[in-house]
This record gives C-alpha cells, sequence and structure tokens, in this order.
C-alpha cells in the first residue's frame, strides 16, 4: 500500500542557518564601523520586515568575527526612534522563519506496480479515500553638523539616533568617535543624509556579549519600527563591508500581499525540479548552484523569489508553520492587538487573541546575491499580485510544470525540488500500474530544507549531471525516466 509522507517537524536535516556565519560579520542594510583598527566583513544579511499600511516592522540578525573592542552598526532609517520602539529578539524566530520557507527537497518512492487496493464496501470507501492518499508534511560636534536625537541602552546595544547636514560631518564624526569608517563611506552617506534620512547607531558593549568556542560573538536581532509611506531597504552601504559578492534574504510579512521588487527584474526560482538521488548529500550546494544559474540567466541584476505562502499552512513542511507568538514577535505588538508573552522567545499565550488572524498573513521570501555591480540603487518592494508555483498533488505528482508559475487566487509557491526512487522490484503481473508514489519503504523523513546558503559551497555539482527534468530557461535539457523492469 502506498505509504504517507511523514509530518514530523524535518528541522534536523536542514544544514541550519543561525546567528553564527563562519569568519564573517552580518547586517541587512547598513555597515560596521569598528572601534579598533579591524576590518570587519559581512558576506550574508537577513532581514524580516512586518509591513502594514505605512507601518514596517524591520527585525535583523547581526554576527561579527574579530578583536574584543566594541565596534557599532550604522543603518540609515527615515525617522528618530524612540527607545520603546526598539527591541532585542530571540535568536529563534529567525531561525524559524529561514527554515520554514527554505527551498525543501522531497523525496518519493514508487510503490508496487502490482499492488490492487482491497476491495471495500461502499462506506469505507468514502471513510478511506483520505487515507490512501499519500501526503507531503506538512553628542555631537554643532561644527559637523550632527546632532545626537536619542540615546537609550537596549539588551547589549548602546543605540544612538544621529541627524547629520552633511555626509562628510557625519564621516568625521564617527572617526572623531574613535570608529574607523570604510573606504567610501562619505561618498555612500550623502544621498541618505541629502534626503533627511536618520542614522540608527548601535554599538556594542563587549563585555555583555556571549562567544562560542570559536570566539564568534553571538549577538541579539534588533527589531524596530516606523512609519513610511514606501518599503525599501538601504542596501547600498552594506556593500562598504563587503569583502564579495554578498547574500540578501529580505523576507516580507503582509496581512492580504506578497512583494516583489518595484525598481529591479523579479525572477522565480525554477520548481518542481526532479534531480538525482546524489543531490540529498549536497542539497545546499546543489540549490545554489541552480540560484546562481538563474541569476546568471538575468544578467545578475534580479531579485529572485523563493517562496510565497499563508503562515498558518505549508506542503511540505520542513517545520511547523509560524504561530501566532511568532509574528507577535516580529512586530504583532506594534500593530495594537495580539497576545502577551509571558515566557521565552516571545510566545504568546494560549487562548489569548492574535490580530488580523495568522492565516490572512503572506509571508514573501526575496533573495539575491550582489556585488557593487549589481546593486546601484536601494531596494524598494510593492505588493504583487498572488501565485502558485512548486506544488504537490495525489500519489506524489506535481502540480504545475517544471519551472512554471501560475497567477492564483492566493499564494502558494515555493522552491521545491524532487528525488524519484523508482521501483526495482518485481513486477509480477500483466498490467502493472506506474507513477504510484509513497513515502520511505521503512519510514522515516522524506524533506530537508537548504538553509545556511551564505555558506553552501560552490562549484562542486554540474546541474546538467544531476537535473533531470528540462528546464529551456537555464539550457537544461533534462534526462529520460529509467525504463522500468517488464514481468
Amino acid at each position: 500500500m502506498p505509504r504517507r509522507l511523514s509530518r514530523r517537524p524535518l528541522a534536523r536535516l536542514g544544514l541550519t542557518l543561525s546567528l553564527l556565519l563562519p569568519a564573517s560579520a552580518s547586517a541587512f542594510c547598513g555597515f560596521f564601523v569598528s572601534g579598533a583598527d579591524a576590518e570587519l566583513y559581512n558576506d550574508a544579511s537577513q532581514v524580516v520586515l512586518m509591513r502594514k499600511g505605512t507601518r514596517t516592522v524591520m527585525s535583523m540578525s547581526n554576527t561579527y568575527k574579530g578583536p574584543a573592542e566594541d565596534f557599532a552598526m550604522v543603518v540609515p532609517v527615515p525617522v528618530v526612534l524612540q527607545e520603546k520602539q526598539v527591541k532585542t529578539l530571540p535568536a529563534d524566530v529567525f531561525t524559524h522563519i529561514d527554515q520554514l520557507s527554505a527551498p525543501r527537497l522531497v523525496e518519493y518512492w514508487e510503490q508496487d506496480p502490482c499492488w490492487v487496493p482491497p476491495v471495500r464496501r461502499e462506506y469505507e470507501k468514502g471513510a478511506m479515500a483520505v487515507e490512501e492518499m499519500p501526503v507531503e508534511s506538512a553628542g555631537g560636534a554643532p561644527d559637523l553638523g550632527v546632532r545626537i536625537e536619542a540615546k537609550f541602552t537596549v539588551g547589549e546595544y548602546q543605540i544612538l539616533i544621529l541627524s547629520a547636514e552633511e555626509a562628510t560631518g557625519l564621516d568625521t564624526w564617527l572617526r572623531q568617535n574613535k570608529y574607523k569608517i570604510p573606504a567610501g563611506a562619505g561618498e555612500a552617506l550623502a544621498p541618505y543624509v541629502q534626503s533627511g534620512m536618520k542614522f540608527f547607531v548601535a554599538k556594542v558593549d563587549i563585555e555583555k556579549v556571549k562567544r562560542d568556542a570559536e570566539g564568534r560573538a553571538q549577538l541579539s536581532p534588533l527589531r524596530f519600527d516606523f512609519e513610511s509611506p514606501d518599503l525599501r531597504l538601504p542596501v547600498r552601504l552594506g556593500l562598504l563591508n563587503a569583502s564579495g559578492a554578498q547574500d540578501l534574504l529580505v523576507y516580507v510579512l503582509h496581512p492580504d500581499s506578497r512583494f516583489e521588487a518595484a525598481n529591479y527584474k523579479n525572477v522565480f526560482i525554477p520548481s518542481n525540479v526532479e534531480v538525482l538521488n546524489e543531490v540529498r548529500e549536497r542539497f545546499g550546494s546543489f540549490y545554489v548552484q541552480l540560484f546562481d544559474a538563474t541569476l546568471k540567466a538575468e544578467g545578475g541584476k534580479a531579485i529572485v523569489t523563493e517562496y510565497a505562502w499563508q503562515t498558518s499552512s505549508c506542503d511540505p513542511c520542513p517545520v511547523p508553520p509560524l504561530t501566532p507568538g511568532d509574528l507577535y514577535t516580529l512586530g504583532g505588538d506594534v500593530f495594537g492587538e495580539g497576545s502577551a508573552s509571558d515566557g521565552p522567545g516571545g510566545r504568546a499565550v494560549p487562548g489569548q487573541p492574535f490580530f488580523g488572524q495568522a492565516s490572512s498573513w503572506v509571508l514573501t521570501r526575496m533573495h539575491t546575491r550582489y556585488s557593487k555591480d549589481t546593486l546601484s540603487e536601494d531596494i524598494v518592494f510593492t505588493p504583487a499580485k498572488p501565485v502558485r508555483g512548486g506544488r504537490a498533488q495525489g500519489m506524489g505528482t506535481s502540480a504545475e510544470a517544471p519551472g512554471a508559475v501560475e497567477m492564483a487566487g492566493s499564494n502558494n509557491f515555493q522552491g521545491r525540488y524532487i528525488i524519484r526512487h523508482y521501483w526495482e522490484g518485481a513486477v509480477a503481473c500483466d498490467s502493472p500500474v506506474w507513477n504510484r508514489w509513497g513515502g520511505p519503504p521503512n519510514g522515516g523523513e522524506s524533506t530537508q530544507a537548504a538553509t545556511g546558503l551564505a555558506t553552501a559551497p560552490r562549484g562542486q555539482l554540474a546541474l546538467d549531471s544531476v537535473v533531470t527534468s528540462a528546464l529551456p530557461q537555464l539550457k537544461l535539457a533534462g534526462k529520460p525516466a529509467p525504463k522500468r523492469a517488464k514481468k
């Protein structure tokens, strides 16, 4: 009988992306300034944007590896932030949202082509119909024109909100306060100063920071909220600390819509792609090769959508869906409704109401890998029509063709990759029925999430050697399915 695919959480199967990127410093859209004569680099960035109306709640993860001296990061913001608008978050909320929306690898095993379901009475057929279907698991210096607008402490961070009349003044102020500024900072700051932006400076008190056994600092994610008519990321400043190309992952949460870039080309990652069995052990490496090829096909200048789905469900689910408590932690409290929290991780109190209901929120995951040559201006995001793609349907087949994305009434798009284990046993019947798929013959898990993509090794797998689906957009011809055994 065909087996169900397991619904158990699969976090242990992925390469977990936490706040510990090796030998790197990470910030989503600002730059680091060091209190010592040290170079600080970031090669990956993560930011969650919860948007409702004109208010945005922005959360960002941070890590660095460097000397024990204090340093700060500088991020442009549209308004002067007050202490009540800035919070630290538990690290696991970033891990959860990354794992949930990450590209996923699923495996199917072809069932005995001679298996015949037992005959049941009519009332039994109705009761068992669902059971038989394989289901995927679910102080400023006045002469420099710099002013300290606000000053407060949150967790291990000493926060300053600065305004500046000229970029050169801000550059000089930071240097006079014993921060080493990346080359080109004055020029990069200029457009933000001219547009009246303020500057969020989060200085780390190293005495309050925990380190792991390898000396990597584990900083709490930071969250702040503000009003702005536009939803944009000032990514240009992030290039100041880049030692080369860097990955940017943006997660947008909105009550109704998925989002896309308004000022860059948008492309969907090819999904429902079938691959060979060897991809299982190197799924992260495979995925970054596919991602790089997708960007290259667009000249390297595109924003890649990897996921757009309601937050209350997923199929298959590498980890459980976001809870009302997760959404509350990422900004639900800012919107005036939601559950209070009395436990670790900002989890909601059971039984209390949550704003907007979890099912009404859409999670969009967008990804790009950029350098000074590919992102010349900040990214502006805009609502977009719902789409579907990368889904499965009954008996383990795919709902859409490889690489296909369709308009839909609601968002159901994901990066989904498939390993099929074709039947190799005896065929002891005259009329075998092929293409019936189920879970592992001996039980177990069959879904894996590709996380830690910024550090996944590149160049290990050639796409044309492991992709069996035809993808004309990437010039992949595909491979024929293996021949089945005869009786």
